[in-house]
């Protein structure tokens, strides 16, 4: 496995800290990293609210990559409360091919890091927008 996926682990794992904001929210159960085409790790957390507002942490990693300039990108590694990688929910998939149209196909998903097992974001959403 290439070193940068150890990388985005070890960077999700680091701001993942499940918590109680408020009697009504709770961050950081999942903790996203992704690469941009910079090379730059960006994070996030997810925000869970008592209604719709909350956000997925690859969501907020992303709003936290366009808030520093860029808008490409390499990599995706979402870290579950409980330790492993899954794929960023459809919400999430949805938000990286409307910001990459066209682009989108390559970006790379960590599914499980244990097992190594990486996909492509064109292969969990084949026919986008048909």
């Amino acid at each position: 496995m290439e070193k940068i996926w150890t990388e985005l682990y070890n960077a999700a794992k680091a701001v993942q800290n499940p918590r109680e904001i408020s009697e009504r929210i709770e961050a950081g159960g999942v903790a996203a990293a992704i690469e941009a085409a910079s090379g730059r790790i960006y994070t996030g957390v997810c925000v869970d609210t008592a209604c719709t507002l909350g956000i997925c942490a690859e969501r907020n990693a992303m709003f936290h990559m366009i808030t520093e300039g860029e808008h490409e990108i390499r990599r995706v590694l979402a870290l579950m409360p409980d330790g492993t990688t899954a794929a960023p929910c459809g919400a999430c998939r949805e938000f990286m091919t409307q910001l990459m149209p066209g682009r989108y196909q390559n970006v790379e998903i960590m599914l499980d890091y244990e097992k190594e097992k990486i996909v492509t974001l064109g292969e969990l959403t084949p026919e986008w927008w048909i």
